[in-house]
């Protein structure tokens, strides 16, 4: 900041009327100037003592006159100067591992807790200066070494709590607010740990949510639901979490703001799918799925799609995250009608905004809402509701049959174009596992040909001649086989993973198996 300044004004000194400049002026200025910019060892040891000094002063004075702020005012302001100084630390992100060993983190750190919140605001700004993601940009080592420091040191502790000082009224201390998330987000990329840390040790989660009950739109609501959606969306325990402080519930009413309505920005548009991100990570541990239905979630997921506004892709998403492996919220969304919406979308029936990228947007709420059906048949295995779910499929001469089975055969000449493509890169000597294959191929689209396979299965195993004359002539009208949707229930069947325990992979691979003899 300084050296800005002192250059501007040395500018106006060596520049005559002539625009000639004085020689030995110009090598006074640069001579100055390699003396501010040469950041090594020895200006670090310099920087930290004159810091250290200025702090010893504000202490004492404090003490020496509690009661009297006058007579410790200039104290403070000299270590405001401080921390400005000490921003030029960034431009050296190799030398955080001496900064670390001149044992100056717990003195910065402490001062998250001073009286004064505006020093504590400039510890906020330093910390986002040395963690920002350009600056530790290729210095992974020193970027963890200080990161592992500052975590040491109860970083993440300080942080929070000075937050909750921090009002949303005043322009400086918002802009703290925006750092504090900024520096938590900075320290969760160098230490994804750091996650569940500080949802451990502090109250961020409770924090974060009543930012995103605030009904009006700001900048921080929108960043508090960015870090929401980075705090869990890799953590089973954070999303545990959320749902045990009634964070469904939250979730539920910040995005029911938005059923009748679109976002008025762009960045309000985001705030909106990050809170939909939130959802789904939060709708992932079955007690939550529960905590969702109790809460009506299906419902207002229903109403959102009816009302076809911006958030409608949102929902199918969110509903397909509730109902996978859990047959009450199938049997809630049968029960409240949500059949006729969910099959006006699977028949392409879909609001486009404008705004939207027309085909991508439609892909992915095609294969959202084949998702979506695939869940409702699995967690619908007998009954009425089984039959309702069935009967959409012969209805108006089996026109979502003819759907599916167009589906099929775009999403297989996909994945078989794709196959091509990687036999003919092994020709030329490009070496590739089967697993790298495999996924591969689950990238070009065979995770929703694999759905439409099972789906299929379903509709076949139900032994309704209609569905089997339809499926058949269809297959036969492509020059297909049913021991083509037999090969595809097959590769699935060989690929599914236990990550729900080995007993869950023998009854999911039964389930598919069925599928295969029944054709």
């Amino acid at each position: 900041m300084e050296g800005g300044g002192k250059r501007r004004r040395t500018d106006d000194v060596v520049s005559n009327g002539n625009d000639n400049i004085d020689p030995s002026l110009l090598e006074a200025l640069e001579k100055s100037q390699s003396g501010v910019e040469v950041l090594d060892l020895r200006t670090v040891k310099k920087l930290v003592l004159s810091f250290e000094r200025r702090l010893k002063e504000n202490i004492e004075a404090r003490l020496k006159y509690p009661d009297q702020p006058e007579k410790f005012a200039d104290t403070e302001v000299d270590l405001h100067e401080e921390f400005e100084k000490l921003k030029v630390l960034a431009g050296g992100p190799e030398l955080y591992p001496d900064l670390v060993n001149l044992n100056v983190i717990p003195s910065i750190l402490g001062l998250l807790s001073h009286d004064n919140s505006d020093i504590a605001i400039d510890v906020v700004h330093l910390l986002q200066d040395l963690t920002d993601e350009d600056v530790l940009e290729d210095n992974d080592e020193p970027a963890r070494v200080l990161v592992d420091s500052l975590i040491e040191n109860n970083v993440l502790e300080l942080l929070v709590q000075n937050l909750q000082r921090l009002s949303d009224t005043d322009p400086d201390e918002m802009a703290a607010v925006y750092n504090t998330l900024a520096t938590i987000e900075n320290l969760i990329e160098v230490k994804p740990s750091a996650a569940e840390l500080v949802c451990e040790r502090t109250k961020l989660l409770r924090w974060l949510l009543g930012r995103i009950k605030v009904r009006e739109f700001d900048s921080n609501k929108q960043y508090a639901s960015e870090i929401l959606a980075i705090l869990l969306q890799n953590s089973t325990a954070n999303q545990k979490r959320l749902g045990q402080m009634n964070g469904v519930d939250v979730l539920l009413q910040a995005v029911a703001m938005y059923k009748s309505k679109d976002p008025k920005t762009s960045d309000e548009e985001e705030m909106l799918e990050n809170l939909f991100d939130c959802l789904c990570c939060v709708l992932m541990p079955f007690e939550n799925k529960e905590r969702f239905v109790k809460a009506e979630g299906v419902e207002l997921m229903i109403i959102i799609m009816k009302q076809k506004k911006s958030a409608y892709g949102s929902a199918i998403r969110a509903l397909d995250f509730a109902m996978t492996k859990y047959p009450p919220a199938c049997e809630r969304f049968v029960d409240v009608l949500g059949l006729k919406t969910a099959f006006a979308a699977f028949m392409g029936k879909i609001p486009i905004s404008k705004k939207i990228k027309k085909e991508r947007y439609e892909e992915e709420l095609e294969e959202r809402i084949v998702s979506l059906i695939a869940s409702l048949f699995g967690g619908i295995l007998r009954g009425s509701r089984r039959e309702r779910l069935l009967s959409k499929f012969v209805e108006n001469e089996c026109e979502k049959i003819d759907r599916l089975m167009e589906l099929y055969i775009r999403y297989s000449d996909r994945v078989r174009a794709e196959t091509e493509r990687m036999n003919q890169l092994e020709l030329d000597d490009l070496e590739m596992d089967e697993e790298e294959r495999y996924n591969r191929k689950l990238e070009s689209g065979l995770y929703t040909l694999q759905l439409i396979a099972v789906i299929l299965g379903h509709l076949w195993s139900s032994e309704n001649p209609h569905m089997r004359a339809r499926i058949e002539l269809l297959l036969k009208q492509q020059k297909l086989t049913k021991n083509d949707v037999q090969d595809i229930l097959q590769e699935y069947h060989d690929n599914i993973g236990d990550l729900d325990g080995p007993e869950e992979k023998e009854r999911a691979q039964a389930r598919i198996q069925k599928f295969i003899s029944s054709f």
